[in-house]
């Protein structure tokens, strides 16, 4: 897994982005893991995995994925 610094994925969000399709890229700042750029198919992937194991285990309590999770879910139809 690459690392760079959020002003090295500034200047090269092109190349990274690319190389986000295969791999996940930790972006820091001051030091501090602070983004992870993921492709899309491997971001779906993550959250069907989560909704699926909520639907099976609804007696486990799943933590949120936070407020953007409803947006990107909405954006795919799938609500």
């Amino acid at each position: 897994m690459k690392r760079v610094t959020s002003s090295e994925a500034a200047r090269n969000f092109s190349q990274l982005s690319d190389l986000a399709l295969s791999e996940p890229v930790v972006v820091t700042k001051n030091g501090r893991d602070r983004l992870v750029l993921l492709g899309i198919d491997e971001y779906h992937f993550l959250i069907d995995t989560i909704d699926e194991f909520s639907a099976k285990n609804a007696d486990v309590a799943v933590p949120k994925l936070g407020r953007y999770r409803t947006v990107a879910r909405n954006r795919r139809g799938a609500g």
